[in-house]
């Protein structure tokens, strides 16, 4: 048995799903709520194996609701159920946890057997949330690509410059992490800025993040 909550701020659509989930034998729906901080509180209490999670809620929104479960101590799985399919939604429910992406419009039979593949460890995408991370991973390869090809003449000590640049250090803590006097290390800076076409460190800093230079990546 999978024992589901369902999480949206439309009464009707909390039925609707309550519905489809109960009519299946192996399915439980264990309570609905209406938003995340609602949602973070049912979990603790009821213990589902499954959070079927709305993003656009008042006040506590999916996203964080998602990044608040995923947190718990044994958290269960969240599949987030919703109607907005741009990439970046998908994108920001699986780095906040999602265990999946699936819009409202998905078949209810289809619904279903999406769950259970997602109750047994796997990771599931209704097909448009698919077409779009696929789309925007080509994207972020692309420019990433670009901003590297911008970095072809820089030297390595140029390199590890613009890379602590990325990482929003100043000028002093540059030459600290580098064994640099501050002096030297404003020269390297005013030289990157000429060399790449930079106005600031704004967008010296975004250059070194699209080319995965600084720490984070």
């Amino acid at each position: 048995m999978i024992r589901v909550l369902v999480v949206d701020d439309e009464p009707l659509v909390c039925r609707h799903l309550s519905a489809i989930l109960s009519a299946a034998a192996d399915v439980e729906v264990v309570g609905t709520a209406s938003d995340g901080a609602e949602a973070a509180e049912m979990v603790v209490l009821e213990r589902p194996d499954l959070v079927l999670m709305d993003l656009r809620m008042p006040g506590v929104d999916g996203l964080a609701a998602t990044e608040r479960i995923r947190a718990l101590p044994f958290p269960p799985i969240v599949l987030v159920l919703t109607t907005f399919d741009t990439d970046g939604y998908v994108i920001r429910a699986l780095r906040a946890g999602a265990a999946g992406y699936l819009v409202k419009s998905t078949p209810p039979g289809e619904l279903l057997d999406l769950i259970r593949v997602a109750a047994q460890g796997h990771t599931v995408l209704s097909p448009v949330a698919t077409e779009g991370l696929v789309a925007a991973s080509a994207s972020v390869h692309e420019e990433r690509e670009a901003a590297r090809a911008r970095l072809g003449e820089l030297t390595d000590r140029e390199r590890d410059v613009l890379a602590a640049i990325g990482d929003g250090l100043s000028n002093a803590e540059i030459a600290r992490r580098l064994f640099l006097s501050e002096t030297t290390v404003k020269g390297y800076v005013s030289h990157l800025f000429e060399k790449l076409g930079c106005g600031n460190r704004t967008q010296a800093g975004l250059l070194a993040q699209a080319a995965g230079l600084t720490s984070q990546e």
